[in-house]
């Protein structure tokens, strides 16, 4: 019997044995796998991270000045985007190769995502101008401020398929500390303007040419306008004036951000 239970003692020793190297085999495996998992997960999490940059805060100063350096000008076009004008502006643009910033209105971007798709395609960049171009905005509450610049940004962005606006402009100039701030913690530079071609006002084309020219000492950033009307003036005055400016000595470029 001493041996027998001896025999069966070993038996069941080796088979304990067995069973403990198993076990911490398991748990070595379950280890290494559920490292495995993490360094996977942690790959995969930074990878969302990098495909979703951060908004980066800009400067909330209302800016002017150029990008580019030296004797610049900054043409920047508002109030569409509209599937009239857009169009046209978009070409004559294009014919001088000039790249301008687009300040778009929230509801006609998000009325026609083809025309906000069609200015990023070519290389513009798009500013925030509001839901209602209230010119009086500055006199409104805060929340309004906020409702008007961010629900506009949004309906732009999506219109443009993720594409990010970059600056923000009061209607009228119509800015507040709020409002320059909160653009800025989203990531669009207040922008201002030095010339106004004053197209909007109906005037003849030869008007609005020798507006442009008469205050070409003021500043580099031009104000014209896409939507709210005919632009056919507008248009044409692109046209002449763009060869004309480049001719003497200009250049075309972007705010800085």
């Amino acid at each position: 019997m001493a041996r027998r239970f001896g025999v069966e003692g070993s038996i069941i020793g080796a088979a304990a044995a067995g069973a403990v190297a198993l076990a911490v085999a398991g748990v070595l495996t379950f280890t290494q796998l559920s490292s495995d998992t993490a360094q996977a997960e942690g790959v995969d999490t930074g990878r969302q991270k990098a495909a979703q940059p951060e908004t980066r805060k800009v400067d909330p100063s209302i800016v002017h000045a150029s990008e580019r350096p030296g004797r610049s000008l900054n043409i920047t076009i508002d109030d569409g985007p509209d599937p009239v004008w857009t169009p046209k502006v978009l070409e004559v643009l294009k014919k001088h190769r000039v790249s301008a910033v687009f300040c778009m209105i929230g509801p006609q971007a998000k009325a026609h995502p083809d025309l906000v798709k069609r200015v990023v395609a070519a290389g513009h960049r798009l500013c925030d101008h509001t839901i209602s171009h209230n010119t009086g905005m500055d006199h409104r509450p805060e929340s309004y401020q906020a409702q008007q610049i961010l629900d506009a940004q949004k309906m732009i962005e999506d219109a443009a398929g993720g594409t990010r606006v970059e600056y923000y402009r009061a209607p009228g100039g119509a800015f507040t500390p709020y409002s320059r701030k909160l653009a800025a913690d989203h990531g669009m530079r207040p922008l201002g303007w030095n010339i106004d071609s004053k197209d909007f006002e109906g005037g003849s084309l030869a008007t609005i040419e020798s507006t442009v020219r008469d205050e070409l000492t003021n500043g580099p950033t031009v104000l014209f306008h896409d939507g709210g009307g005919d632009r056919s003036r507008t248009v044409a005055a692109l046209d002449q004036l763009l060869p004309e400016l480049r001719q003497q000595g200009y250049g075309f470029g972007f705010p800085q951000r």
